[in-house]
């Protein structure tokens, strides 16, 4: 069941959200309630969420002091273990 619901927003803001959505081809409305649903939908706790991904989807930043060579090499070695 659909129910209104009414936002105040910056007009500049709405007005690129309209440009997305009519990209997309969407609604202004569907754009919004698929955002709000995949913010508020229940998450399965059957894997983990990388912190880099966590920090893309909260917008905190990535920690620093990684060593993205280690890290790339680590992502190497575990992909050379699954496809042994």
């Amino acid at each position: 069941m659909d129910s209104k619901l009414t936002l105040k927003l910056d007009e500049s803001i709405i007005e690129r959200a309209k440009k997305y959505a009519s990209n997309k081809n969407l609604s202004l409305s569907r754009l919004i309630e698929n955002y709000l649903d995949s913010l508020t939908r229940e998450q399965d706790d059957e894997f983990e969420i990388s912190p880099f991904v966590k920090s893309i989807s909260s917008g905190k930043s990535i920690p620093t002091g990684i060593d993205l060579k280690d890290l790339r090499q680590e992502y190497i070695n575990d992909l050379d273990k699954k496809y042994q």
